[in-house]
C-alpha cells in the first residue's frame, strides 16, 4: 500500500481540484503538468509543514454558514460576501506572512486559475440552461408524483451529473408543491437523490468517479459495482419519502387551484426546449477537456493552465450567452429566474476554496501529516479495510471536496487502476460510493447541495440550517450507510 505523498501534493491538486472545481461533471488536468512545474521552480506547500490551526479560517467560514443565519440573519443576508472575505484573509494574510508571498501567490492563483473559475463557469452555464427550460401546464405535487420525479431525477444524476440534473429539476418541483404546507422534506430527499447518491453509477454523474475514469478506472466499472449499493440507498430513500409525503399530504394536503376546481388542467409542456441541446452541449463541453490533452497551454507564475481547460471555459460561456440569447425574458421571469443564488454561491465557495487549501495539503501528507490518524487507520497488517474506507472517504468528503479525498484514497490503496477495479475491487467500491453518497451529509458536501438550498429560499421555502440538515442527514442517510457497510463492505 501507499499513501499520498506530500511530493504528490501538485500532481493530485492537477487533476482532482479542476474536476471538483466542476461540482457535477469534471474538468481535467494534465498528471506531469505539475510535477513539472516543481521542476521548473514553483513554489510547493507541503503538507508536513502545517498543524491543524491552519484548518481554523475553513472552520470559520463554515461555522458561519451553519449559525449566523440563525443567530443575525438580517447581517448575514446583506453582508455574507464580507464575512466570506474576511475569513479569506485570515488565511491568505497569515499564510503569506508564513510561508512567504510567493507561495501565497502561487496557492491563489493556482485555486483562482484552475479550480475557482472552472467551477463557477460551469455551474453559471448550469444555472443559466437549466434556468432556461420551464415546465409549463399543471402540476400537482402529489406523494405518487413527488416520488416518480425524484425516481427519475436520481436516474437523470448519472446521465448528466448532479449538477445539471439538479438545476433542471429543482424549480418544477418546488412548483409542484407550491401549494402544500409541508414541503421541505421534499427539498431534502431531492438533495440526498438527485444532487448526490444519483450520481454514482457513470463517471459523468459526480466528480470523483470523473476522476477515477482518468486514472485509468472503466467507464462501466461504476455502473456495475456500484449498482447495487446506489439501489439500496436509493431505494430506502425513495420509500422513507413516500411513507412520509404520504403523512403529511394526508394531514394537509393544501389547496391548488386545480384541486379546489378553480382551473381546469391544462397539458403539460416544455418551453425553452432548446436549453434541452445547450445542457448536452455542457456536458460535451465539460467532457472534452477530460479526454483532450493536446500538451500545450499558458504559463502564469509557474502555473500552467491547459488548453483544454481554457477552451472548455470559453465553450461554457458561449453556451451561457447562447442560452441568454435563445429564451426569451417572460419565460425566464414566469419561471423564477434571477441571479441570487448563482451571486451566494459565487461569494461563500470563493472563500471556501482558498480557506480548504490547508485541510487538503495536510490529508495529502499521508501518515506524515497532521491528520496522519485518519489515513493510517484505513489499512490493517497491510491490508485495505473497505468499511474503514467507505466510511473515511464519506466523512471527510461531507466537509471537504469530494474529489481530491477520493484520490487521497484511491493512493492510499495503492493507486493502481487495474488491482484496484479486480483484486482490490470492494476498496475501490467503498471509496468511490463513500465520496458519492456521503456527499449529502451537508450542505457543502456538493456544490448542487448549496444550489438547491439557495434556490429553494429564493422561492419562500424555509430550508434547515446547516445544523439542522445535518440532523436530517445523520437521521436519516447515517443509519442507511451503516446498512451499506453491512451488507456491502463487511
Amino acid at each position: 500500500m501507499t499513501d499520498a505523498r506530500p511530493t504528490r501534493h501538485r500532481l493530485s491538486r492537477s487533476l482532482a481540484a479542476p474536476l471538483a472545481a466542476l461540482a457535477g461533471l469534471a474538468a481535467a488536468g494534465l498528471p506531469g503538468l505539475a510535477l513539472a512545474a516543481e521542476a521548473a521552480g514553483a513554489p510547493h506547500l507541503d503538507g508536513r509543514d502545517l498543524n491543524v490551526f491552519w484548518v481554523i479560517p475553513f472552520a470559520g467560514i463554515l461555522l458561519s454558514i451553519a449559525l449566523m443565519p440563525l443567530l443575525a440573519p438580517s447581517f448575514w443576508h446583506h453582508h455574507f460576501g464580507k464575512v466570506a472575505a474576511g475569513w479569506a484573509v485570515a488565511f491568505l494574510l497569515p499564510f503569506a506572512l508564513t510561508f512567504g508571498a510567493d507561495l501565497a501567490t502561487y496557492e491563489l492563483l493556482h485555486t483562482l486559475l484552475l479550480e475557482y473559475i472552472p467551477f463557477i463557469v460551469l455551474l453559471t452555464a448550469l444555472f443559466t440552461v437549466a434556468g432556461g427550460v420551464r415546465i409549463c401546464g399543471t402540476l400537482v405535487g402529489t406523494p405518487l408524483a413527488n416520488t416518480l420525479g425524484l425516481g427519475l431525477g436520481t436516474l437523470l444524476a448519472s446521465l448528466m451529473g448532479t449538477t445539471g440534473a439538479s438545476m433542471l429539476l429543482i424549480r418544477p418541483l418546488i412548483r409542484a408543491n407550491e401549494h402544500r404546507r409541508h414541503k421541505v422534506h421534499t427539498i431534502v430527499f431531492f438533495i440526498f437523490l438527485v444532487s448526490n447518491v444519483g450520481g454514482s453509477l457513470t463517471p459523468l454523474g459526480d466528480p470523483p468517479l470523473f476522476l477515477g475514469f482518468l486514472k485509468g478506472v472503466g467507464f462501466f466499472w461504476p455502473t456495475v459495482h456500484l449498482f447495487w449499493p446506489m439501489t439500496l440507498v436509493a431505494g430506502c430513500l425513495l420509500v422513507i419519502y413516500f411513507l412520509v409525503d404520504l403523512y403529511l399530504h394526508t394531514k394537509d394536503p393544501g389547496k391548488h387551484p386545480l384541486i379546489e376546481g378553480v382551473h381546469e388542467r391544462e397539458p403539460v409542456r416544455i418551453e425553452g426546449a432548446v436549453n434541452l441541446l445547450l445542457l448536452v452541449a455542457v456536458v460535451g463541453a465539460v467532457l472534452l477537456s477530460g479526454v483532450w490533452h493536446p500538451g500545450v497551454g499558458v504559463e502564469i507564475y509557474h502555473i500552467h493552465v491547459p488548453l483544454e481547460t481554457i477552451v472548455s471555459n470559453l465553450l461554457l460561456l458561449g453556451i451561457t450567452g447562447l442560452s441568454l440569447k435563445l429564451t426569451s425574458a417572460r419565460s425566464r421571469r414566469l419561471n423564477a429566474f434571477t441571479w441570487g443564488p448563482i451571486l451566494e454561491v459565487a461569494k461563500l465557495f470563493a472563500a471556501i476554496f482558498l480557506t480548504i487549501i490547508p485541510a487538503i495539503a495536510i490529508l495529502r501528507a499521508g501518515t506524515d501529516g497532521a491528520l496522519g490518524a485518519i489515513i493510517a487507520a484505513v489499512n490493517q497488517d497491510g491490508q485495505p479495510v473497505p468499511a474503514a474506507y467507505f466510511w473515511a472517504a464519506g466523512l471527510l468528503s461531507s466537509f471537504l471536496d469530494n474529489a481530491p479525498t477520493y484520490l487521497i484514497f484511491f493512493n492510499t490503496a495503492g493507486g493502481d487502476a487495474q488491482v484496484l477495479m479486480t483484486d482490490l475491487a470492494v476498496t475501490l467500491a467503498a471509496i468511490s460510493a463513500g465520496a458519492v453518497f456521503m456527499g449529502a451529509n451537508t450542505y457543502i458536501g456538493n456544490a448542487p447541495n448549496f444550489m438547491v438550498k439557495a434556490i429553494a429560499e429564493e422561492r419562500g421555502v424555509a430550508m434547515p440550517s446547516f445544523f439542522g440538515y445535518m440532523l436530517w442527514s445523520f437521521g436519516i442517510l447515517v443509519p442507511l450507510f451503516v446498512l451499506v457497510t453491512w451488507v456491502f463492505f463487511l
